[in-house]
């Protein structure tokens, strides 16, 4: 925005003007407010810099910009367009952070910012349940019977219409209710995992959860605490008024109205004194990768869902869960509304079932017209009758609805085992896995550190060898992180030690662990004595000082052969003021296997899993791990691997056949689950306990797994939200999926046969003898195929021994088979009763019976019966036998029963013979002949089910494999962009190849000591991360040589028997 152009003057001088033709008013737009300056020149100047100041402070939005919102067109009314969301973003005024600490916000104050801003949660969009159950009525399949709907209606047929109607609304109340049920059921546990935040309300401090916060909210913020929301540091706790602070928060607030968030010189030099001493310690490398814990001053933002590592802050809430940095990144994910593989099936089988309907109703047609039959009358053998019974046999109207409540059924089951299904596309993806990429602290292990016999130092006395590795940990009991509690635990095996920390210390200086230096330091005095403490990963210890040769030796030993063995070490060190550091010992912890791992993994291999640990660990612990879970040791550096100097099929070979990965940082995650689905393998991925960033993983796996305790952008991008620990749980959720799975697809085959049995049998019933079940009865058949079998979701399915497919041709192939054995014995049965007896008609019916009702209930009983075949087994892999629940016993039963009656008072054959009545004799003859075709048809289904080449036929090609492809990517990806400067002065670009990987390799090995600790217990794990072989120990081999170079395509294992193990380390990398 500007001022107004000044009028030019009469006498030409632009600068004086002519003060009788000028305005002293100028306007301008803000907000949509007119605003007028009015006033001298000098003083709408003034004003106005002002205003813009103001406004600046307000978040600088630009009062020109139009925010005209995303638009989009309702379904049901495309003329119309609505606002979907506003372009910019919501801003929290400015006055709402002005909070006072000592009292917080009222209760009227929090209703009001809640209606703006709403939860503080990160959730995925929720659907509104009135379009939700609308939902139920749209698809290529609801759209048939929608037309069927209004093919009656113009017949006039106002009882086929209203129970076609009825149908329809069954089927979508029944689907919407289950699916309602299970997404209710996930929601309340939900809610039992909500994170809580200590919060000041109404002037004193109480305990809530995280999603009840507004903006402007007082949180209290302390060491081993998550922060719950994005929140603006205002005062130490101790500053219980905020006094001391208020000076600094005021020169913050002016820094970032001036838009100096940076405050450095030019030269770069930090001006930490401008913020005054640092109050906390935030761990950010869940958000950013960044290592070291970030100081935080007052005025700083603590970002949500980041640790607090060092110190006890009031903080305000500036940004609830979704307006957050992690809030806005969880958004890119969650707003994917990608088409599920299941949905396509469906569409798919809907579609096809479609042709095929509209293929009978031409051939019909066309039979019709040669036999001279007028499109709409006579009322009960017409071209539109045909028709409207085509509609109503040939596409399984219960289809989507049977399927979602089988799904919904299954996904409530999960949730009571502890097993949250975000998507309920996501229990086919887990059904078909076939790789799982396991996290390994919490999941493989009992994510339980045990202290183990430290190794302690000649001439060092044990019990103060403990009291000094107690005094290098946290004090605050309340959030101790795994290694320091195990560490203070462990005290209880050392009295003498118990009795030395009574002796009135005191903790003048804590500086937390970080992964740079690898160490905890604990500045502490008694007595007047002062000591250093430090407690940290072996070589750490070791860079204090120089030692003792002898004592060094010994320890360097004992460290390898901690690590060796897989155990966690941390060395311990004290020095006393004006003395030199002595060299203490090291502790040793290990976290053990889960007890039910070694079996569950066992089970995995039986069901065609085969499980790959992704850890942030070292390469020791990792395999160390994996031999006591008899998983494989075939191990490897992933930093190394990825930045092999293999092509891109040798690497993807390498890939597939490892066992693991150890020191995984997320992108590392990634590419692995790229590579093994770029091979055709259905992938599950667990996500880190601690992190983060491993949301794009978890959303770029096929099934998406948050373990217990994951962090909330984890449990946002996952599929399936686990709130057990343990693998077994997660092997047992995959064989409910594939007993889902086989509910399904039995569901399927049997839906699919019944319309071709019908379809089949009255296009030959209408060309042959000009001759059609009637349409109330079609109805009747429909409504028994759907309602009977919606009890499939509550059947005794087995589950799979092997990842499970559609395998859609073989579906057909045999739906179609069995449609025409169907179609069949239907034809036999309308056979017999051209035969005669005495004049009369006989065959199947023994004194009187008419034709509609004895095919009718022929018809409803063997298709009824069809289901207990398709829900056998579907393959050599398809598990053990499972007998038939009493649901979907009851449900059929009550079906035939219901038929029989149909049949045997004509309950709707208007004016027949003998009332339309069958006697009791021929109902019998229909059972045992209805019993006889179902018999038959097992027994194909079952020769079918034992074809090997049927049962290959549509399967997932796994381990697939483009070499051409593959190379030709990968050296795609080596390629640089080289821009070169001729002498006279051109400029052209070309292609050459990057940084050789060996270069590549060396050049990411000191980055490593930035790498914060990725799987297992947040940030200290990396205290025992030990080596990184600047001294002769390295912790990242084991007894098996480490060769001097890259792995190449035959270091690539070849089978579970003969995998090699190599490492190339660092050490012999530089020496080499």
């Amino acid at each position: 925005m500007g001022l107004r152009n000044r009028k030019h003057s009469d006498n030409g001088d632009i600068e004086k003007g002519n003060p009788d033709n000028e305005s002293n008013t100028s306007e301008t737009k803000a907000d949509g407010i007119v605003l007028e300056y009015q006033g001298d020149e000098y003083d709408i100047i003034l004003k106005y810099a002002q205003d813009e100041a103001a406004k600046a402070a307000h978040g600088g939005e630009d009062e020109n910009a139009e925010d005209e919102g995303q638009t989009k067109r309702l379904w049901y009314a495309p003329w119309k367009k609505v606002k979907t969301g506003n372009e910019k973003e919501k801003q929290v005024p400015p006055d709402w952070l002005q909070t006072n600490i000592t009292q917080g916000l009222s209760d009227t104050e929090i209703d009001k910012r809640r209606q703006a801003f709403g939860y503080n949660e990160l959730q995925s969009q929720k659907e509104n349940q009135v379009l939700k159950f609308i939902s139920y009525f749209r698809g290529p399949i609801l759209y048939v019977m929608e037309i069927a709907v209004i093919l009656s209606a113009g017949l006039r047929d106002f009882i086929d219409f209203g129970v076609i109607i009825g149908i329809l609304f069954l089927n979508a109340g029944v689907g919407w209710y289950q699916e309602k049920q299970a997404g209710d059921i996930v929601a309340q546990l939900k809610a039992g995992i909500a994170m809580k935040a200590f919060v000041v309300r109404g002037g004193r401090e109480a305990e809530i959860e995280a999603r009840d916060l507004v903006p402007g909210d007082i949180v209290v913020l302390e060491e081993g605490n998550t922060i719950p929301a994005d929140a603006k540091i205002v005062a130490s706790y101790d500053d219980k008024d905020g006094s001391k602070s208020r000076g600094l928060l005021e020169k913050s607030d002016k820094k970032a109205a001036q838009g100096r968030d940076e405050q450095k010189n030019d030269d770069g030099e930090d001006h930490s004194d401008d913020k005054g001493p640092s109050v906390c310690s935030v761990d950010q490398s869940a958000i950013t990768g960044e290592s070291l814990a970030v100081d935080k001053f007052i005025g700083d933002i603590a970002y949500y869902t980041c640790g607090v590592k060092r110190g006890k802050v009031y903080a305000v809430v500036s940004a609830t869960a979704k307006q957050s940095f992690v809030g806005k990144t969880a958004a890119l994910v969650m707003s994917s509304n990608e088409t599920g593989h299941f949905q396509i099936v469906l569409g798919a089988i809907g579609t096809t079932l479609l042709v095929l309907v509209i293929a009978f109703i031409f051939v019909v047609w066309i039979g019709g017209f040669f036999r001279g039959i007028q499109i709409s009358s006579p009322p009960e053998n017409n071209l539109l009758v045909y028709a409207l019974i085509f509609l109503i046999i040939g596409v399984p109207v219960g289809l989507p609805c049977v399927t979602t409540t089988t799904m919904a059924v299954g996904a409530a089951y999960l949730a009571r085992r502890k097993a949250i299904v975000q998507k309920l596309t996501a229990i086919e993806s887990l059904a078909g896995v076939d790789m799982l990429c396991s996290d390994k602290t919490g999941t493989l292990t009992a994510n339980k550190l045990s202290l183990n016999d430290p190794y302690v130092a000649p001439g060092v006395d044990p019990a103060w060898f403990m009291a000094v590795a107690v005094l290098a940990s946290s004090h605050n009991v309340k959030s101790l992180d795994p290694i320091d509690k195990v560490t203070i635990v462990g005290l209880k095996d050392f009295p003498k030690a118990q009795e030395i920390l009574r002796g009135g210390w005191k903790t003048d200086k804590f500086i937390p662990f970080d992964p740079v230096s690898k160490r905890i330091t604990a500045e502490v005095e008694r007595d007047g004595r002062r000591y250093t403490c430090a407690k940290g990963a072996p070589n750490a210890i070791l860079k204090l000082q120089k030692f003792d040769p002898k004592t060094v030796t010994e320890y360097r030993n004992t460290a390898g052969e901690f690590a060796q063995r897989g155990f966690r070490s941390l060395g311990v060190a004290c020095k006393e003021d004006g003395k030199e550091w002595q060299l203490l010992g090291i502790m040793c912890m290990s976290d053990p296997p889960r007890a039910d791992t070694a079996a569950t993994i066992r089970e995995a291999i039986d069901l065609g899993i085969h499980i790959k640990m992704l850890t942030g660990d070292a390469v020791a612990i990792a395999r160390e791990t994996c031999k006591a879970l008899s998983l494989g040791t075939a191990v490897f550096d992933s930093e190394r691997l990825m930045g092999g100097g293999m092509t891109g099929t040798e690497v993807n070979d390498f890939v597939e056949a490892a066992d693991g990965f150890a020191e995984v940082f997320p992108e590392h995650k990634y590419q692995v689950v790229d590579i093994l689905q770029k091979r055709g393998h259905l992938t599950a991925m667990t996500g880190d306990l601690f992190r983060a960033d491993d949301a794009p993983s978890l959303k770029k796996a096929d099934c998406g797994i948050a373990v217990e305790g994951a962090s909330d952008a984890a449990r946002t991008a996952a599929d399936v939200v686990f709130l057990d620990e343990g693998l077994s749980t997660i092997i047992t959720s995959i064989k409910v999926a594939r007993q889902i799975f086989h509910r399904m697809k039995a569901y399927i085959i049997y839906r699919i046969a019944l319309c071709i049995h019908l379809e089949v049998y009255l296009l030959l019933s209408i060309l042959i003898l000009n001759e059609t079940i009637r349409v109330d009865l079609v109805v009747f058949l429909a409504i028994f195929a759907d309602v009977a079998t919606i009890a499939i979701a509550y059947d005794n399915a087995p589950y799979a021994k092997k990842p499970v497919d559609w395998q859609i041709p073989k579906v057909w192939i045999i739906s179609t088979i069995m449609g025409l054995l169907l179609a069949a014995g239907t034809w036999l049965v309308r056979g017999t009763l051209f035969l005669e007896h005495g004049g009369e008609k006989g065959g199947i019916v023994q004194r009187f019976g008419s034709i509609q009702e004895v095919i009718f209930l022929e018809v409803a009983l063997t298709e009824s019966w069809i289901i207990f075949i398709t829900r056998l087994n579907q393959g050599p892999d398809s598990g053990e036998f499972q007998w038939p629940s009493f649901q979907l016993v009851g449900a059929v039963l009550g079906v035939d029963i219901l038929a029989t009656f149909f049949a045997a008072f004509g309950w709707i054959s208007g004016f027949a013979a003998h009332g339309g009545w069958t006697d009791i004799v021929t109902i019998v003859r229909i059972w045992l002949f209805s019993f006889g075709v179902t018999v038959i048809i097992t027994i194909v289904y079952l020769l079918l089910n034992k074809i090997t080449w049927l049962d290959r036929i549509g399967r997932r090609e796994r381990s697939k494999k483009d070499e051409r492809l593959e190379n030709f990517l990968a050296d795609l990806q080596r390629l640089t962009l080289v821009h070169e400067r001729s002498e006279a002065n051109h400029d052209s670009y070309h292609l050459a190849p990057g940084t050789s990987s060996n270069a590549q390799g060396r050049d990411s090995e000191p980055s490593k000591k930035n790498k914060p600790a990725d799987d297992g217990n947040s940030g200290q794990d990396a205290k025992a991360v030990e080596d990184e072989g600047e001294t002769d120990v390295d912790t990242k081999t084991t007894e098996t040589p480490a060769p001097k170079r890259e792995p190449t395509k035959s270091d690539i294992p070849q089978s579970q028997t003969d995998k090699p193990e190599f490492q190339a380390s660092a050490a012999n990398e530089r020496n080499g």
